[in-house]
């Protein structure tokens, strides 16, 4: 008579670690200290856990998988254009390289941080993608641990080595102050995302030092979760000043759409009482009346190149840091001069 046969889980249960770890242990990678690698592999020998043929046979391939794990709540994330954009250009080019996309959604860094950590112990991934860059970013660290290729979708850091893929957003925001500027506008508020994004921070510093650069002191910035619910509140708040602006910039289409909503609730004219300008230019840009002037840049294009620096990682070239063709202000119907004071 066999007996059931000896499970990883098993081995985690007897040695009170997690499951990562006893991958990480059995299969000979970092992330565990050596004495916790001793000690579950003692474990694993005294119950007989011998590893399947299929996982021998496996052991020195390639999983032909990146992952991406996206730090966001589910609500937000179903309503936010840049990232089905900027998937559709990862997914063009891992396809044409024969290698596919593992996605999850999680709620935080921590839940990302275990997601990552249990693919590379299972062997699913062969690198991952970082999007949505913190200042000071748990991931990282992780991933240099574990030593996993990996690329940043955001600006170069100098708490890491790891490659990055970005745009200039100081640029393209001090753009759209200009061209604001330059139709008569002085009261001109922001309304950003989240404030633990690096992207965020850099943008509202541009912001605010476009504003100053034009003699016009410090501007009202509004910080929010980029949802549709957050950009009418943030709307509505500022509209509601005694000295409200004339106009509004957005880090995002959602929030600029839903203030179009608010402007007409609040009897405010776009664009004769108040100009709008949106952030990433998708179709909701030109599916509204009136359409929304828009930063727009090729976030697919952003995606092939994400994905290019990632692939040659894990094909063990050393590839470069890379900035993509920076956002351009495209003017349409929903930003004019300002109305006489």
């Amino acid at each position: 008579m066999t007996g059931k046969r000896p499970t990883i889980a098993e081995i985690a249960a007897r040695a009170g670690v997690s499951i990562g770890a006893v991958s990480y242990a059995l299969n000979g990678r970092p992330g565990v200290s050596a004495r916790t690698r001793e000690h579950i592999l003692r474990i694993a020998n005294e119950i007989g856990w011998r590893p399947s043929a299929a996982a021998r046979s496996l052991s020195g391939s390639r999983a032909h998988t990146v992952g991406l794990i996206i730090a966001r709540p589910a609500d937000t994330l179903g309503v936010e254009p840049f990232f089905m954009r900027f998937i559709a250009g990862l997914e063009g080019e891992l396809s044409e390289r024969r290698t596919g996309l593992l996605l999850q959604v999680v709620e935080d860094h921590l839940a990302a941080i275990g997601a990552v950590r249990l693919w590379w112990a299972e062997r699913r991934i062969d690198g991952v993608v970082v999007t949505d860059l913190w200042a000071a970013d748990a991931r990282i660290p992780v991933l240099e641990q574990l030593q996993i290729p990996a690329v940043l979708a955001g600006r170069p850091r100098s708490d890491t080595r790891l490659p990055a893929v970005w745009a200039d957003d100081a640029a393209a925001v001090v753009s759209a102050v200009d061209y604001l500027v330059a139709l008569g506008h002085r009261r001109i508020a922001r309304v950003a995302g989240l404030p633990a994004l690096e992207h965020t921070t850099v943008r509202i510093a541009a912001f605010r030092a476009a504003m100053r650069g034009h003699g016009l002191g410090e501007p009202r910035v509004m910080e929010t979760d980029y949802s549709w619910e957050a950009g009418m509140r943030a709307t509505r708040e500022l509209l509601s000043r005694r000295d409200r602006p004339t106009a509004i910039t957005f880090d995002n289409d959602v929030m600029a759409a839903a203030a179009l909503n608010v402007a007409h609730e609040m009897g405010v004219a776009v664009p004769d009482d108040l100009s709008i300008v949106a952030g990433d230019d998708s179709q909701l840009c030109f599916l509204v009346r009136p359409a929304l002037t828009a930063l727009s840049w090729d976030i697919p294009a952003f995606g092939v190149r994400t994905a290019r620096v990632l692939l040659d990682m894990i094909d063990g070239r050393s590839p470069r840091s890379a900035q993509v063709a920076s956002p351009r202000l495209v003017v349409r119907a929903s930003t004019t001069a300002p109305p006489p004071a």
